[in-house]
């Protein structure tokens, strides 16, 4: 045994070009493979450590932000339950037979009046003419005895409507079709409203005469012109006052979601009203209740009772220099004070989220909501799309996908790439990965400052320039997949060449990458050099 002194180290020096290993341990559950590393120390270097396949990216993981547990649309009464609520019923299927007919009366003589009112009217640009205006009371009063077939006989006001002059612009809370029957009523504003609302028959007509101004709600180029539009109508006293529902759908009334700023951007004084409907055994929310069905359970009850509250004006503070966020942020909070509700940073794509989940029979469909308006540098649509692509991994009912439909739905086959792809979305290390887990971990990726500086660098490895034909494709990707064969390489082909024109262009790359950020790692080995 040699001799040693205080000083000399206990165990030998490593050798300098030892390897580092990596152990796969895999289980016969089908569970994908936990990655051991033994590494060379202070002298590793992180991006060269392939158990985290974003690494070379800068990635040092992710985690799934703390979501509110509030549901702003579930409506509590979608089913009819309880012996009271089915007596009732019985007892007024004569009364409901009434108030249909009632209904359908109302709606008929409010339809020929208004086609009446339109006639001959060609310049729709300006202000309606008196005279016509007048006609219309004919419909206004429709649409209240149309309140009254559905069951609110009486409607309970407090506050009164600010004079025009004072504040052109009124805001509103949304929990039903009730709402805009009853603005049509009492102060027949222009509406802003979906572009989809003037197909509808009869309905269609009316609002026409309303002068509404229509938005596509995914089109910029749509929202431009209507805050246009908005800003125009609001100005110009000879328009009626503009009404906006703020939140861009309805909900149940028990919450308040993030407000859209359409209605703020113009500058001028608004007035919100808040609306509620106290209820016992019926909600009369619309929720993910079709509208057949929400229409018959009003017609079955024997009063539906709603409230109306004018709250004061609001004003851009510092002469109208006030920006537009903190506006809208300070009538949400009034209104949301005056209905005794929270305020959720939901909006209309975490209810297409919602609507998708519960038709894909998921046990907790409000499980896939994420609050839409925190979401940054990513679209709703784009969102809705890794949804579509999730549920293509054919998640169980209570939500989680397997290793087979996440290789599956990504066209990828097993091997050690996928499995570390699939490991770093697997956080809690189940085996299994939620919605919200390949949501955030696909974005996280996506937002890496080396994300779009590599889709370049991709490009650069092409002998041709700026396209990839698939011969070359299979170059790049086959460093992470050694074993990658032809059927599996033309299936990854397909879903980069987005156009279908047998080469990969710039777009085609940068856009399928960002529908499937997770895809990057395929050219990890081809990148590190150049990063």
């Amino acid at each position: 045994m040699a001799d040693h002194d205080l000083t000399s180290s206990l165990l030998p020096a490593e050798s300098s070009d030892r390897v580092d290993v990596i152990l796969r341990i895999e289980d016969d559950d089908g569970v994908p493979p936990v990655q051991i590393n033994n590494q060379n120390g202070n002298h590793h270097d992180p991006r060269l450590c392939f158990s985290n396949p974003y690494g070379f990216l800068g990635s040092d993981g992710f985690s799934v932000p703390e979501m509110t547990t509030v549901d702003p649309f579930r409506n509590n009464t979608p089913s009819i339950d309880g012996v009271y609520e089915w007596v009732k019923i019985v007892v007024c299927i004569p009364i409901a037979l009434a108030r249909l007919v009632l209904f359908g009366l109302c709606l008929l003589v409010g339809y020929i009046a208004t086609k009446t009112a339109l006639y001959g009217w060609k310049d729709k640009e300006n202000p309606m003419p008196k005279w016509r205006c007048r006609l219309m009371g004919v419909t206004r009063l429709c649409g209240r005895c149309i309140l009254f077939s559905f069951g609110y006989h009486w409607i309970t006001r407090k506050g009164k409507p600010a004079p025009r002059e004072i504040a052109p612009i009124v805001v509103s809370n949304h929990v039903s079709y009730i709402e805009p029957i009853f603005y049509f009523y009492e102060l027949f504003p222009t509406m802003v409203a979906a572009e989809s609302h003037d197909s509808i028959p009869f309905v269609g007509t009316i609002i026409r005469a309303m002068q509404v101004i229509y938005v596509d709600r995914f089109s910029p180029a749509s929202k431009k012109h209507a805050i246009s539009e908005i800003k125009r109508k609001a100005s110009c006293n000879r328009f009626p006052r503009v009404l906006l529902f703020p939140e861009g759908t309805t909900t149940n009334g028990r919450a308040l979601i993030s407000f859209q700023l359409g209605a703020f951007l113009p500058g001028y004084s608004i007035q919100p009203v808040v609306v509620r409907y106290p209820h016992v055994h019926f909600d009369q929310s619309w929720g993910l209740v079709s509208l057949p069905k929400l229409m018959i359970r009003m017609f079955m009850q024997f009063h539906n009772y709603m409230e109306v509250e004018y709250l004061p004006i609001i004003s851009p503070r510092y002469n109208g220099k006030e920006s537009t966020l903190e506006f809208a942020k300070r009538t949400s909070r009034a209104m949301a004070t005056a209905l005794n509700v929270v305020q959720t940073p939901h909006s209309y794509g975490d209810l297409t989220l919602l609507t998708k989940a519960t038709e894909a029979n998921q046990e907790t469909p409000s499980d896939y909501m994420i609050g839409m308006s925190k979401m940054e540098q990513v679209s709703s649509l784009e969102v809705v799309d890794f949804l579509d692509k999730f549920l293509s991994m054919n998640p169980d009912s209570s939500g989680r996908a397997t290793y087979d439909g996440f290789i599956r739905a990504l066209r990828l086959e097993a091997c050690a790439v996928a499995e570390e792809i699939f490991s770093f979305i697997d956080i809690e290390k189940m085996g299994t990965i939620t919605f919200k887990q390949y949501l955030f971990g696909s974005l996280h990726v996506m937002k890496l400052q080396s994300f779009q500086r590599s889709c370049e660098l991709i490009l650069t490895e092409c002998s041709n320039g700026d396209k990839i034909s698939e011969q070359k494709l299979a170059e790049l990707i086959r460093p992470a997949i050694s074993d990658l064969n032809t059927d599996k390489a033309h299936e990854l082909f397909k879903l980069f060449d987005t156009d279908g024109d047998g080469k990969i262009s710039k777009n085609d790359l940068c856009g399928c990458l960002r529908r499937n950020p997770l895809l990057i790692a395929l050219f990890s080995r081809c990148l590190l050099p150049s990063l």
